[in-house]
């Protein structure tokens, strides 16, 4: 038996005495045990049935002792008054024995009390958490932080899925707002790093080798420089397993995706003549758009439909269609539904209301059962169709959307796929692709994630979501995805109460938004704190040339949008260049004396447009700057139009040349300034009017793909 087998059969046995016995968490000698297998340092202890057995083992662990209540039904041990550090003689081990039994009755007279643990007592260190708890949408992940009695006060506290590995474990030490604590404070020792990365690892390959362990709670752990060693160790078990979910290999959803998208037929089912009908404005949508492909309207009242033959059913429609776009209600949609498995048509986009949105779980059940027998997937119920713009198709009752372009967005809200439209035809954003996925039934972010990762017509993807069906899915969908394009994400519900109720004080910290947070962060994804910042990353992102490196310059006519503008670039995690001498004399040959070179550079308000050409050429020619923020003021000798074309003419002249940077401006001024940034923004410069906040978010959001990709370069 290899040592990973021994291990895992020594976790084994231990997990199903407690099982067998109804127990839902280890006792202290229990945990040490799995610890033990599992080479996670904690401190030699045994268990202690009397006072005696209390003396004896102290002075063979040797002094100082702490003392702990063992009992399967008390798991906070600290409330119940079971707990008793720093015992330095026989006398006041045999006092502590007999205080922790006599609380531990009082706490709960029905516990079950099997003894006292002595333990060594740990060297001394920073106090941290590790530990692990069972998520509903992410499975087993791990969690790490500032431990001891205040872990739940001050949450700072940060996770990574299970199992870790070596680095997702030292990324997490640093993932912390304490970080700097761990690296050693006011002349004090760093701690071991190596150490308390494996400690993590091994925590993390714990839990995911035992489904039936829900959390574990290592806390506090001690860290120094010397290692890092477990105080006190909580299991916490469960015999509930979520059920298996429908999977699809990556080949099998492309081609599925690739009719649903590209498709040359579709079924219309519930297609009507009357206006104001679903079915009527699916049809005239599609017919309107352009739709290269076959359309064939299927009601069994109608002979023809908005000059197309109409059919009575799915079955009597000709060849095989792609796509069954469902426009009835939804009481219909089963029977429906098994007609067009029997047609072998693959992808039903299914618009009504009124499944598990509604209450009607046992309706969507029933479709999900059909889909799955036969081999058909669903978008949706409950959407408001999708857009495919490269195909010229509009499967949807809403306004039609024609503006190609490489942003695929999509929303798990009608509402918010609505404010999308909007966003897009008002800036003139070109899209690749609009989807709704309602209640996600059978198709969800992970599908549509795979599909746009190889799409040619897409180059960025925002996703608005209010949940993941299966967030290790989407992680992997997400990790194959970003480096060849960026992922935003809008995750609603970022300030529901997430502690849910827990038996450990990892599980209390795991709050559902902290979760998604950190491990959308670990797959490379840019969370979007709102609905206006997911849209304008969408449109920003493909606009913005890949930086090749940090060093950001500000070169501003303005002193005061200057500080803001410096302000914002620290607020997004991007980096002030520190100009070198050279470079700052180069800047002021261009500049009055009363400017200020340095970083912003500072070319003041009554500049020519001379000026801002040279010194922005100059900022794109120097290698050493890989990106440039512009803050422009409104003068009479520069107007916000010039400005404009100047910038533009000089970016494009460089790009010409092979010299390509991102370029983001922000515009202060009167009204004018507005068409000027519009003017910016379609040649290829992200710019705002009015703010200094938007411009650097968006180069910011830029950063954290380029670094999530790996593709920062120097």
């Amino acid at each position: 038996m290899t040592q990973n087998e021994t291990a895992r059969s020594a976790v084994r046995a231990v997990l199903d005495t407690a099982l067998a016995e109804g127990r839902t968490a280890l006792t202290a000698p229990e945990g040490k045990a799995i610890t033990d297998a599992y080479g996670i340092p904690t401190p030699a202890e045994a268990l202690a049935e009397c006072s005696d057995d209390a003396v004896r083992l102290a002075d063979r662990i040797g002094f100082p002792v702490a003392m702990k209540i063992v009992s399967p039904d008390i798991l906070h041990k600290t409330d119940a008054g079971g707990v008793r550090v720093g015992l330095t003689s026989a006398a006041q081990v045999r006092a502590a024995f007999t205080s922790i039994v006599a609380n531990a009755r009082s706490y709960d007279p029905d516990a079950r009390v099997l003894g006292v643990q002595v333990q060594q007592m740990v060297p001394e260190g920073t106090e941290v958490l590790v530990g692990t708890v069972t998520d509903p949408t992410f499975g087993k992940i791990v969690a790490f932080g500032l431990g001891g009695v205040l872990v739940e006060v001050l949450r700072d506290v940060t996770f990574r899925l299970a199992p870790a590995s070596e680095d997702d474990a030292l990324s997490m030490l640093d993932g912390i707002r304490a970080a700097e604590v761990l690296r050693g404070v006011r002349g004090g020792p760093a701690v071991d790093r190596a150490a308390l990365g494996e400690l993590i690892v091994r925590v993390s390959e714990l839990a995911s080798d035992f489904p039936e362990i829900a959390e574990i709670d290592l806390n506090p752990v001690f860290a120094s420089e010397s290692g890092a060693m477990a105080a006190d160790v909580r299991v916490i078990l469960t015999t509930q397993q979520p059920p298996a979910r429908r999977t699809f290999t990556r080949e099998q959803i492309l081609t599925s995706m690739r009719r649903l998208m590209k498709p040359d037929s579709i079924a219309v089912i519930g297609a009507s003549n009357e206006q104001g009908k679903i079915g009527n404005s699916v049809m005239r949508n599609l017919i309107d758009g352009g739709f290269h492909g076959e359309i064939h309207p299927v009601n069994p009242k109608a002979d023809d439909i908005l000059g197309r033959k109409a059919y009575k059913s799915v079955a009597d429609v000709p060849g095989e269609p792609d796509v069954a776009v469902f426009a009835i209600p939804a009481k219909f949609v089963p029977a429906a539904l098994e007609e067009v498995g029997r047609k072998g048509i693959p992808n039903a986009v299914l618009i009504p209301s009124g499944f598990a949105e509604t209450g009607e779980h046992a309706l969507q059940d029933e479709i999900v059962r059909i889909a799955e027998e036969h081999g058909i997937r669903l978008l949706g119920p409950n959407i408001y169709g999708y857009y495919s713009t490269w195909q010229d198709l509009c499967a949807t009752f809403c306004t039609p959307y024609d503006v190609k372009g490489g942003v695929a967005l999509t929303s798990q809200s009608g509402g918010i796929g609505m404010a999308i439209l909007g966003f897009a035809r008002t800036t003139k954003t070109g899209v690749s692709a609009i989807v709704g996925l309602g209640n996600k039934s059978d198709l969800d972010e992970d599908d549509l994630l795979t599909w746009f990762g190889e799409d040619p017509h897409t180059e960025c993807i925002a996703m608005h979501l209010e949940d993941l069906k299966d967030g290790r899915a989407f992680v992997e969908a997400a990790r194959a995805t970003v480096p060849k394009k960026p992922v935003v994400v809008l995750k609603a519900g970022r300030t529901a109460a997430g502690a849910r109720a827990a038996g450990s004080h990892t599980g209390a910290l795991a709050g559902d938004d902290a979760v998604y947070d950190d491990i959308l962060r670990q797959a490379g994804v840019i969370r979007a704190p709102g609905l206006s910042d997911m849209l304008e990353y969408a449109r920003a992102l493909p606009v913005l040339p890949t930086p090749k490196g940090d060093n950001v310059v500000v070169i501003t006519g303005a002193g005061g949008s200057g500080v803001l503008l410096s302000d914002a670039i620290v607020d997004n995690g991007l980096k002030l260049m520190e100009i070198p001498d050279d470079l700052d004399a180069a800047f002021r040959k261009f500049i009055p004396p009363f400017g200020a070179a340095g970083n912003p550079v500072d070319i003041t308000g009554g500049e020519p447009p001379s000026t801002y050409e040279k010194t922005i050429r100059l900022g794109l020619e120097d290698p050493r700057i890989h990106a440039l923020v512009l803050g422009y003021w409104h003068t009479i000798v520069t107007p916000p139009m010039v400005f404009a074309e100047l910038t533009a003419r000089v970016v494009a002249e460089l790009r010409e040349r092979g010299i390509e940077k991102p370029v983001v401006a922000s515009l202060a001024g009167d009204t004018e300034v507005e068409e000027a940034s519009a003017y910016l923004y379609a040649h290829g410069v992200v710019a705002y009017p009015y703010t200094t906040e938007k411009p650097v978010e968006a180069l910011g959001a830029k950063y954290r793909w380029a670094r999530a990709a790996g593709l920062l370069t120097t």
